[in-house]
């Protein structure tokens, strides 16, 4: 299987390179339209900043490329929010493959929850094929101060201050907003149910 993993100035693709080689698939790191286009799955994940992540993306044409794939795509935490329409980081106009506003999480004073939420936290309401074999409230690693809001592209929800999307949906486009790659077995089955799709 061809493999490709989206390069742009991201962070956290040598853990996704490591968590393909334990399931006995090889990724390739690449930012070659042609390498892109003709691999059989395509993940593009990241740890980063929103608006220098998308001028990365533009500068390549990365932007036109991705929003054109037909095999399946996973996006991963911020992979998942440059694949919405538009993140308050920085005031970012994302690809627009699913028409979701990422925010900012505001803690109340009161509830004293620290922004970035980093750690396990539950998925619930799964109704996607990448969670065929995850249990209802497994627990996922997040890592993230945005939040792409609830939609109809909503496979996946958790809660963090508020309800928010945990992993969306649509046609050949599959994101999460938690990391795959480092949340143990879910996360395995996951990143395993995408590259049987």
């Amino acid at each position: 299987m061809n493999t490709a993993i989206i390069k742009y100035n991201a962070g956290n693709i040598r853990s996704v390179l490591f968590a393909l080689d334990r399931l006995g698939v090889q990724g390739t790191v690449t930012d070659d339209p042609e390498e892109i286009r003709s691999a059989d799955k395509v993940i593009f994940p990241g740890v980063g900043e929103a608006s220098t992540a998308m001028a990365y993306l533009r500068e390549r044409g990365l932007d036109k490329l991705i929003t054109s794939l037909e095999q399946p795509v996973l996006g991963i935490c911020l992979g998942m929010q440059l694949l919405c329409k538009h993140s308050e980081e920085n005031d970012t106009d994302c690809l627009g493959i699913f028409d979701v506003q990422v925010k900012r999480f505001q803690s109340p004073v009161e509830n004293l929850l620290k922004i970035p939420q980093i750690g396990w936290n539950n998925v619930a309401n799964l109704h996607s094929t990448i969670f065929e074999h995850v249990p209802e409230n497994s627990y996922m690693y997040f890592v993230h101060s945005y939040y792409a809001a609830l939609s109809p592209d909503t496979v996946a929800m958790a809660n963090y201050v508020i309800n928010y999307s945990a992993a969306l949906q649509k046609d050949n486009f599959y994101a999460v907003q938690f990391h795959p790659e480092k949340s143990a077995e879910a996360g395995q089955h996951v990143l395993e149910s995408f590259l049987k799709l």
